[in-house]
């Protein structure tokens, strides 16, 4: 007979495959010991896949990036104390992008609680509105499975209270039954509202939006300004310099958006949405909070179009779109140096169909959003970020948990700062036994924060404090960083050098580090802005 800790956590790992639960990270500890070897019996029986990661953010991440190129919930397991709170933020992201993450953490026995025990606090709870818990104290299958199986698209906490003796005392565990999925309740009745041609209506496209709003911009011939992980960055109707555009007589005359997805890399946009001339009609976007932070005067689930628009409104964007980006393109060509948004223009045409790219948060994505190359319909590349608060947190652990998570992808590219790469050094650093990603890291490196020269606080007055406050030069060796990680390392200075690079891809993890000015930056902005 098995003691009671080994019974729980097999228990509640047969519960993770019930709910569909196929990959695991584990973060190593004592006490969650004895589901760390359920779960290297489940793996061993083949009913998971399992990664470890020294790091509990690290892991958290990487469990992130794998549940969101996978559409099923992925789980994350950590030991007591700070190792759980060393999840919160991979789980605040989870909940603010709708992202199934269940958070399998250990935790002493109830009697300890309250208590100078080594290494325990209160868990019950820790993560707030951000993951409903289950606090679990005995193995009864039917209760774990109904708590996972009732709860929409978001992360979920199960606090396993395991006690001594930690280490299982039989011969090992085949992996046992998979429990039967349960069909889900049919939820409420979508609500669908019918548009019908007439306000000159641009569609907004944000993080997720999938290819429904592609597919309406293209049924009524509305403009569509898509964010380069809105999903439906594809096809006629995409204006790729709708930022520039929206500040110019074009912007001014809309008067209807649709908005679907999360929105939030462009101030022009959000200074759209909040217009009181505007008419916003909102498609509900996943996640813990889908309420707009802009006045909506319709909030439904689908939208259709009655009908095509005139098509001169459409062509007049089309027009202005061709001409500024014609203008963009003959700037960045004039710069004897290497720019950020050349960088990010080589990556975006580095994606082959089926290709998978996770763009980081700050200027990589935002300069993507300008440069990002016209993909076909049809060609299936995944482009992906971590858009739910837009940090930079653990981004490099993302983009390793997509590359692992969607083994099909014909290539796969992240682009990142220098600042965000090192924000996630633990990431790179995989044992010996771990699978590792066929994955290219770019990293856009002007040595520091540059995203804050675009900002109010990077403005000639504040010169003299930038750097201590907001620049943080780093003067971090990228090169011996890779070395010491073993991870293969180019630097590259010039367009040719990166698109070379880009081409020649060495397989496995690698690093491609292209070296850009940051004191030009604020100045580089202002001139494209001024292009409109």
């Amino acid at each position: 007979m098995t003691n009671p800790s080994t019974t729980l956590a097999r228990t509640a790992v047969t519960a993770l495959r019930g709910a569909g639960v196929r990959e695991v990270v584990v973060a190593p500890g004592s006490r969650n010991a004895p589901l760390s070897f359920a779960l290297y019996d489940a793996a061993r029986a083949g009913g998971v896949r399992l990664h470890t990661r020294m790091d509990e953010r690290t892991a958290g991440f990487l469990a992130l990036g794998m549940a969101k190129v996978g559409n099923r919930a992925v789980a994350v397991t950590c030991t007591s104390g700070t190792a759980v709170a060393n999840l919160f933020p991979a789980v605040v992201e989870a909940a603010h992008s709708g992202v199934p993450l269940v958070v399998v953490t250990a935790d002493r026995p109830a009697r300890l609680r309250g208590t100078g025990a080594n290494q325990t606090t209160d868990q019950v709870g820790i993560f707030g509105r951000f993951a409903p818990t289950m606090d679990v104290a005995s193995p009864d299958l039917d209760a774990l499975l109904e708590f996972l199986r009732q709860h929409p698209p978001r992360p979920l906490h199960l606090n396993v209270q395991l006690d001594e003796p930690l280490l299982p005392d039989d011969g090992g565990w085949d992996g046992g039954e998979v429990p039967t999925w349960a069909v889900p309740a049919v939820g409420a009745p979508m609500e669908r509202l019918v548009l019908d041609p007439g306000p000159r209506t641009v569609v907004v496209a944000g993080d997720d939006a999938g290819p429904p709003a592609r597919v309406l911009a293209e049924q009524a011939g509305w403009p569509l300004l898509a964010e380069p992980s809105s999903g439906c960055r594809t096809g006629d109707s995409v204006v790729r310099t709708y930022r520039l555009l929206l500040d110019g007589e074009l912007g001014r005359q809309v008067e209807r958006v649709v908005v679907q997805g999360h929105p939030t890399l462009s101030r022009p946009v959000s200074r759209l949405l909040g217009r009181a001339d505007v008419e916003v009609v909102s498609v509900r976007p996943r996640g813990m909070w889908p309420d707009r932070p802009f006045p909506v005067a319709h909030e439904v689930d689908q939208v259709g179009v009655s009908g095509p628009d005139d098509p001169w409104w459409a062509a007049a964007w089309r027009e202005a779109d061709a001409a500024t980006s014609r203008e963009l393109d003959r700037l960045l060509r004039a710069e004897p140096d290497l720019t950020p948004y050349e960088v990010a223009g080589a990556v975006s045409r580095a994606v082959p169909r089926r290709g998978l790219l996770v763009v980081g948060a700050s200027n990589p994505i935002r300069d993507l959003d300008l440069m990002v190359a016209r993909y076909e319909v049809g060609g299936r590349r995944k482009v992906i970020a971590n858009r739910g608060l837009a940090g930079i947190d653990g981004t490099t652990s993302t983009a390793i948990g997509a590359a692992l998570g969607r083994p099909q992808s014909s290539r796969a590219i992240a682009l990142m700062g220098d600042v965000t790469f090192l924000h996630d050094t633990t990431g790179l650093f995989l044992g010996p036994r771990e699978a590792r990603p066929d994955l290219t890291i770019v990293v856009v490196n002007d040595d520091g924060g540059s995203i804050f020269a675009t900002l109010e606080q990077g403005s000639p007055e504040h010169a003299e404090r930038f750097d201590t406050l907001f620049g943080t030069p780093h003067g971090v060796d990228v090169a011996s960083l890779c070395a010491a990680a073993r991870v293969p390392h180019l630097r590259v200075t010039s367009l040719p050098e990166l698109e070379q690079a880009l081409t020649t891809p060495n397989g496995g993890l690698e690093v491609i580090e292209a070296a850009v000015r940051r004191d030009n930056r604020r100045e580089l902005d202002a001139r494209i802005r001024a292009l409109v």
